[in-house]
């Protein structure tokens, strides 16, 4: 019997050793965890933010009296800045407007609750109740959508509703990739088109 209780001693005190290490492991490695997590502020904050995109010939004439053109104009209560990062952005949280004119200085707009410019790609983020409207009346519904300013291309992932009031069409799908002023169109995937009933005067 002595032999059979120093042997239980024994192990009592090994499990008991054990399970003080295994714990003591597990609050360092949460309390390591949570020091190391940093905290991001913006370097600066900017309210009634004005961006504004302009397009610059190459050569200029002397009699030239315009020297660049205005291709879009982006709007928003506040903006944060985020550019002191190793990868740079600019965020609006409380949303944004934005306005493009083609050659002809026609005005299609975009709306969105929130929106981020990745300044290294020069690529915008654009979530929540996303709305394009064309200057000649068409327009896209959806989520979420990237525009992509050095090839002015937009696209999205997410599902979408396009109303074109040309041929008096609404189209539902998800998926579509498309130029500003939503003169061309490529829809991955859709799901129906509906006709929209022109109302007749009486």
């Amino acid at each position: 019997m002595k032999y059979f209780f120093t042997d239980n001693i024994r192990s009592i005190v090994v499990v008991f050793s054990m399970t003080m290490l295994f714990f003591s492991c597990k609050d360092n490695y949460k309390r390591v965890g949570e020091e190391a997590k940093a905290n991001i502020f913006p370097q600066g904050e900017a309210k009634d933010f004005v961006l504004t995109y302009t397009e610059t010939r190459d050569r200029l004439d002397p009699d030239d009296h315009k020297t660049s053109r205005v291709m879009a104009v982006m709007t928003s209560k506040v903006s944060n800045d985020f550019d002191n990062l190793k990868f740079p952005y600019r965020t609006f949280p409380e949303g944004v407007h934005v306005d493009f004119f083609d050659e002809n200085n026609e005005r299609s707009t975009i709306t969105a609750d929130y929106g981020i410019i990745y300044s290294a790609t020069n690529v915008i983020d654009l979530q929540g109740n996303v709305v394009i409207a064309s200057h000649d009346g068409k327009k896209l519904e959806t989520t979420q959508l990237y525009w992509d300013q050095g090839n002015e291309w937009i696209f999205t992932q997410e599902k979408f509703k396009f109303t074109n009031p040309d041929d008096g069409t609404v189209m539902d799908g998800e998926g579509m990739d498309f130029n500003k002023d939503l003169s061309f169109l490529n829809a991955h995937k859709t799901y129906g088109l509906m006709l929209i009933k022109e109302e007749k005067d009486d």
